[in-house]
């Protein structure tokens, strides 16, 4: 009999054979097995997927970290369609480099900015302000009337009354031409507003610094724009804030009125020395004149001082130099600390070999008139074309203009 599982002949008293690739029941075991003396214990594992081998070998290898991949633009050149990008890597951040020397030279900058705007406002709270201009139409150019005086000790309870000036000089910069400083004697015979006829200097007494301007603006045909009062008392203490100055005259001098005692040639002078050459008179043989020419060589090489980088870059020799000079000026009500600076500028080019120097024509340095004495008459017949090529800047770089005919 054949079983119909198998196939086998046999009886029901066979065991049945189970195919080899079938695990025999619990309980159950093979034909000719030994039946194990302990049940085997098996565990349910779940069937995973078989891995690919690529990935077996991804999984041994060390892991590294992947390149980062910039996508390129569509547009770029180069590019082929349907090909695919090329992986770039990305270079490394750059650390943001710093510049302790810009940075320093900024904080320096910082500094010296604020320290210039305080200088600022120091300086115009301590300059002297005097009711001057006259408010005429202006003239081309910059016209700056420089009145100097060595009878004032401060401009502290100045009053006007019986005042004279020393010195009258006309600082004109045309808009072309060579800048002229002129000196007007301060005897000479004009016509004084409202007063009639006298000496140029009397108007000061009579109407202060507002007729003085307006007398000076009627001989020479020129609106001031800046009005500078040089007090010559005080420029001694510049002198002596600067560590003085260098002078020069060509004569022996002993004078007893100014005290001046001086050797003919150049010499660096004190304040004392610069205040006593620039008041002698009667020993000069050109008396006024030549002491207004002296006295513009004091103003001058104070200027040049002043200007110098040696002080300008020396808060420790500019501060006393400014707190003595503003203390020896008074400006007119218009001018501030940059104003200052361009009077500065213009009449150290002034003092230059290019500059126009001297004094209006004059006719007589001695003419007579009843009431007033002994003046000085300027020449009526040239003095108009005189101051108009002042003006205009016609004449040539450095002449000396003007004097006796």
């Amino acid at each position: 009999m054949t079983d119909d599982r198998d196939g086998t002949p046999g009886g029901g008293d066979q065991p049945r054979r189970m195919p080899p690739s079938i695990q025999p029941r619990s309980g159950q075991e093979r034909p000719g097995g030994a039946r194990p003396a302990q049940p085997v214990r098996r565990e349910s594992v779940r069937p995973q997927p078989a891995a690919e081998p690529s990935a077996v070998r991804r999984s041994q290898a060390p892991q590294t970290p992947a390149p980062q991949v910039q996508p390129r633009p569509a547009s770029s050149p180069g590019d082929t369609p349907g090909q695919a990008p090329v992986a770039t890597a990305t270079p490394p951040k750059r650390r943001k480099k710093r510049h302790p020397i810009r940075n320093t030279i900024l904080a320096l900058l910082g500094i010296l900015a604020i320290a210039l705007t305080v200088f600022y406002f120091w300086v115009d709270s301590k300059i002297n302000h005097v009711d001057a201009l006259s408010g005429a139409a202006g003239t081309p150019g910059f016209t700056v009337l420089i009145v100097g005086s060595d009878s004032r000790e401060g401009w502290d309870d100045d009053g006007t009354e019986g005042a004279r000036t020393d010195t009258i000089m006309v600082l004109h910069k045309p808009e072309s031409g060579p800048t002229a400083l002129i000196s007007i004697p301060r005897d000479s015979y004009v016509e004084i507003p409202g007063y009639g006829a006298n000496k140029i200097n009397a108007s000061f007494s009579f109407g202060g610094p507002q007729l003085l301007v307006e007398t000076v603006e009627g001989v020479t045909n020129l609106t001031i724009d800046r009005y500078l009062e040089v007090g010559f008392t005080g420029v001694g203490e510049i002198v002596d804030a600067l560590g003085g100055v260098r002078l020069c005259y060509d004569h022996d001098v002993d004078d007893k009125l100014s005290r001046l005692k001086w050797k003919a040639g150049c010499h660096k002078a004190d304040g004392q020395k610069a205040l006593a050459f620039s008041r002698m008179r009667y020993s000069d043989p050109l008396g006024d004149i030549g002491r207004t020419q002296r006295q513009q060589q004091v103003v001058g090489a104070v200027a040049d001082e002043i200007m110098s980088p040696a002080t300008i870059l020396n808060p420790f020799t500019l501060v006393p130099v400014v707190d003595a000079g503003l203390g020896a000026f008074r400006v007119d009500e218009e001018a501030g600390p940059f104003d200052l600076a361009q009077v500065a500028l213009a009449f150290r080019s002034a003092l230059g070999g290019e500059a126009v120097t001297g004094t209006p024509p004059i006719a007589s340095m001695g003419y007579s008139v009843a009431g007033v004495g002994s003046t000085v008459l300027l020449d009526p017949e040239q003095e108009d074309k005189f101051w108009k090529k002042i003006a205009n800047g016609t004449f040539k770089p450095g002449a000396e203009v003007g004097g006796v005919g």
